[in-house]
């Protein structure tokens, strides 16, 4: 637990990784890529394990690297780590830990868990542990389920404790009378889609109260819904196929009767849809990444 101890402070740590503390603080503010400790009079603390991803970015730099690719590589490059242990000695920091993460998943490792858990909210942001671990590692869960390599049971645990984490860090974030409200529905029989999360997240995150509604069972229901809610946002989460049609007459629909509502449109259905269809509801998907999120709540809301 030493490497996960406030050592450094701003100009220690700059000094260590050869760039000026305004260059630090700038990439800290802009890509949120690590969380550093406070000390009483508020002053950053850089941790080891800190000083380890903040190295690797620094290399990746040196090899030819924006430091927004540096950062984009730390969260999907396959680089792999030796050994069973939790280290981040070499090797990609957030890859180390997704697989660490998946791996005690997946073998039912209460203990261990948790272990990762607290080492990633050690040293990364929450942001970045929700968007670029969590997301990853229910990606991986569900593709090993396709492929026959976990049974479910193991995807079952695996996914249920994944959206029981986002849900209670959701659940932690204040709420108060004067936020904008966004009503969250969903297709799925399976309970909320991780995208979906990922969204719930994100809006929290920027002072939007969200009421999930679950899954849905009737344009009453919605309509209802609305009705004694008032939401400045609807989001809406279609994961299969079959589902589609009648998820876009549904969006049609509110859309006509309800102008004052910004209406939002995620999942895997829609993901895929035909390029006619990505047309004509193109403002209503907000993308997968934060920064499309972003741009399309900027242009849509006032919040």
């Amino acid at each position: 637990m030493a490497d996960q101890v406030g050592k450094y402070n701003i100009k220690a740590a700059a000094l260590m990784l050869g760039i000026q503390p305004g260059t630090l603080r700038a990439w800290e503010r802009r890509y949120q890529m690590i969380a550093p400790v406070r000390n009483e009079a508020g002053h950053r603390l850089y941790t080891e394990e800190h000083i380890k991803i903040l190295k690797w970015l620094i290399k990746k730099i040196d090899q030819g690297f924006t430091i927004s690719q540096a950062i984009s590589l730390m969260g999907h490059t396959h680089e792999h780590m030796d050994g069973e242990e939790i280290n981040l000695k070499q090797g990609n920091p957030i890859t180390s830990l997704t697989e660490a993460l998946y791996d005690a998943l997946i073998h039912f490792e209460q203990d261990k868990i948790n272990e990762v858990f607290d080492k990633m909210f050690s040293i990364f942001t929450m942001e970045k542990v929700i968007i670029d671990i969590i997301s990853q590692v229910f990606v991986k869960i569900e593709e090993s389920f396709k492929n026959g390599q976990i049974i479910n049971a193991q995807r079952n645990f695996s996914s249920g404790l994944l959206k029981a984490k986002i849900t209670t860090i959701i659940q932690s974030f204040p709420n108060n009378a004067h936020m904008n409200k966004a009503i969250c529905a969903s297709c799925s029989k399976e309970g909320d889609p991780i995208g979906l999360l990922m969204f719930t997240y994100y809006l929290r995150k920027r002072g939007i109260e969200v009421i999930n509604i679950g899954t849905y069972g009737s344009e009453v229901d919605i309509y209802k819904s609305i009705e004694i809610i008032h939401p400045d946002l609807f989001i809406f989460s279609c994961e299969e196929h079959n589902n589609l049609n009648e998820a876009l007459s549904l969006i049609k629909r509110l859309s006509l009767n309800h102008k004052e509502i910004t209406i939002g449109l995620c999942g895997e259905a829609i993901r895929t849809m035909n390029t006619a269809d990505k047309e004509q509801f193109s403002t209503y998907i907000f993308g997968q990444t934060v920064k499309e999120w972003e741009m399309w709540l900027l242009k849509r809301m006032v919040y």
